[in-house]
């Protein structure tokens, strides 16, 4: 079994290298009309030469999984704002889609909570679309829109969870159909536990995307050794490893925050039970330390007994 590790969007080991820099509305309007533009020029191309600088960050470090920023573009589904962030960086996005191809590095997406398919609100359903249109077009930007994916979550269950996942099988069906071929559903910490977004994803035809730590901070009904199987079967539509969630409690007291690292204690279950699968994985890691997490992890994973560091971000287990 061999399992790659990664993390999001902003190495905090590089000096001043957020690819995440924005531009609030409110800012954006009281800026003079002819100057608005060429501030999101300038934070947009901030933020991808600091999102190339994270990839060259990644190979040195032989880190293969990366979490893109979804705020690399400021503004861009507001619909006061909506602008043209491809043209002018034509040249960077497939600059960013070149160093991704050519290093065989895994990138995805994660939107914010408030993209969802759930709420009973059409303009919500829009918008939801609108932000996952937005995410596509920039891996589209990249060439990388075949091998990526965008992970969101179900959503609220607004007091009704039957009633709600019905609605968020039909609001799905206003997502054109190439994107959610790339996209996953994520368990939640406190609403649907895994057993549930497996039905769901199981339904859609999805891949799920489990996290682990949301998992047992909201225990279904069904084992994890007999979810397993069916979750690592809703991803044999894609090219892809299975791709798992990993992070561990802040303190008892705040169990759903992340810690700054992952405790190795927190995910040996997890571990050992992927083990008697022996199939390859990727770990994500959501942590505060981002990349920090990422290799201590590795470190601490390979030191136990029949492990062995395959690389930066990367470890063998026989």
């Amino acid at each position: 079994m061999k399992i790659r590790l990664g993390y999001v969007s902003h190495a905090i080991s590089l000096w001043e290298a957020s690819p995440a820099r924005t531009l609030t509305f409110t800012r954006y309007q009281q800026m003079p009309a002819e100057e608005r533009l060429e501030k999101l020029k300038t934070v947009t191309a901030q933020n991808l030469q600091n999102t190339l600088r994270m990839l060259h960050y990644n190979i040195a470090h032989e880190i293969q999984l990366y979490r893109l920023s979804s705020s690399i573009v400021p503004l861009a589904t507001h619909p006061e704002v909506l602008w043209d962030f491809v043209t002018p960086f034509k040249e960077k996005w497939l600059e960013i889609g070149e160093v991704i191809k050519k290093h065989k590095l895994r990138v995805s997406f994660h939107p914010n909570q408030f993209t969802l398919f759930t709420s009973p609100r059409e303009e919500v359903t829009k918008n939801a679309v609108k932000d996952m249109e937005y995410h596509y077009r920039m891996f589209e930007a990249m060439g990388v829109e075949k091998e990526s994916i965008i992970n969101i979550h179900i959503g609220g269950a607004y007091g009704d969870k039957l009633t709600t996942i019905d609605r968020f099988h039909e609001n799905l069906k206003m997502l054109p159909s190439y994107i959610k071929e790339v996209m996953t559903l994520e368990n939640d910490d406190k609403t649907y536990n895994t057993d549930e977004t497996l039905l769901a994803c199981q339904q859609e035809n999805i891949p799920l995307m489990f996290d682990y730590h949301h998992h047992i901070a909201n225990l279904g009904n069904r084992p994890l050794e007999e979810l397993l199987p069916e979750i690592f079967l809703t991803w044999e539509k894609t090219s892809l490893e299975p791709k798992i969630h990993i992070s561990s409690p802040k303190s008892e007291k705040a169990f759903r925050s992340h810690a700054d690292y992952v405790d190795l204690d927190f995910i040996r279950p997890l571990l050992n039970l992927l083990r008697t699968f022996d199939r390859d994985i990727d770990f994500m890691i959501e942590a505060k330390a981002k990349d920090k997490a990422a290799l201590k992890l590795t470190e601490e994973i390979s030191s136990i007994r029949g492990v062995k560091r395959l690389g930066g971000a990367e470890i063998e287990w026989k």
